[in-house]
């Protein structure tokens, strides 16, 4: 991924979801709602910013980023994200685990330092 695809971020704290999976096979719609649920993750209160990587054999890395715990409970409850969380479950992914962490330092290397 080019460096576009780095979230910018505030100093910390907040939080990020760890969202690690492994597809099925066959995209069944997955591509369409992936983009989806990230253009209404960003319209929700509290969001910070995603980055994304799946590899060739369909394990991939998500990390969403939040300003409080409050923004992430509320992102879980939001209607058409339950939906595609059901759909997840039934059609996308093999695997999944989730974690939610708790971001106190953060530093980068960029291109211009």
């Amino acid at each position: 991924m080019a460096a576009s695809a780095f979230a910018h971020t505030p100093e910390p704290p907040y939080y990020a979801v760890i969202f690690t999976s492994q597809r099925t096979e066959g995209d069944r719609g997955y591509g369409t709602v992936a983009d989806r649920m990230v253009e209404l993750a960003s319209q929700q209160p509290g969001f910070l910013g995603v980055e994304s990587v799946r590899g060739t054999d369909g394990f991939g890395i998500t990390v969403s980023y939040w300003s409080s715990l409050e923004a992430i409970s509320s992102w879980k409850s939001q209607m058409e994200h339950q939906a595609a969380q059901e759909a997840g479950k039934r059609l996308w992914y093999a695997d999944y685990q989730l974690r939610i962490t708790h971001v106190q330092r953060a530093y980068a290397k960029t291109r211009n330092a």
